[in-house]
């Protein structure tokens, strides 16, 4: 067993955020992100921590006031396959109905993930926020090869609040 610490992320992680999701981009699943882009949006970011070294993050960003992304979900390889996505994603969807979103979309090129977490494909038109928001500037737009997937926020506990400090165990 592994004491995790799950923990809203700060500006101080933006090194260990970017050698995280860089790491992961190389595999072929993510875009580019900026280190500074990264910084900004701290905020938005909930990390998992194991003694001090971050092993796997995710970030809500708004795309309007009904519809938030789930973007750079990523868990350092040696950390996979214990459920750390699946926690990380719990907290993501307790924080955006927290912030009265009615909706959480994901863009991803392998699916499967976020079927298992009840998000269904869509149309990528059926998101115009994202589309106005990022693709249109995209080299990618139209040939991304990525599914849209969304997730209506109903089924999520209202009286849920999101938690500051949260101490996981994985296997």
């Amino acid at each position: 067993m592994t004491d995790v610490v799950m923990r809203p992320a700060t500006e101080a992680d933006a090194d260990a955020l970017h050698a995280l999701i860089s790491a992961h981009r190389t595999e072929g699943h993510l875009l580019p992100r900026e280190r500074d882009e990264l910084a900004r949006h701290a905020d938005r970011f909930v990390v998992c921590d194991v003694n001090g070294t971050i092993k796997a993050c995710a970030e809500l960003a708004p795309l309007s006031r009904r519809v938030a992304e789930v973007r750079s979900l990523v868990v350092a390889k040696s950390f996979r396959r214990v459920g750390v996505a699946a926690r990380l994603l719990e907290e993501l969807k307790t924080r955006a109905r927290a912030a009265g979103f009615e909706s959480i979309c994901a863009f991803t090129h392998d699916a499967r993930f976020f079927v298992r977490q009840n998000f269904s494909i869509v149309p990528h038109l059926w998101l115009p926020e994202k589309i106005t928001t990022d693709c249109v500037t995209c080299p990618l737009f139209r040939a991304c090869g990525q599914y849209a997937m969304i997730l209506p926020l109903e089924a999520v506990a209202r009286y849920a609040q999101p938690a500051a400090v949260r101490r996981v165990r994985v296997a």
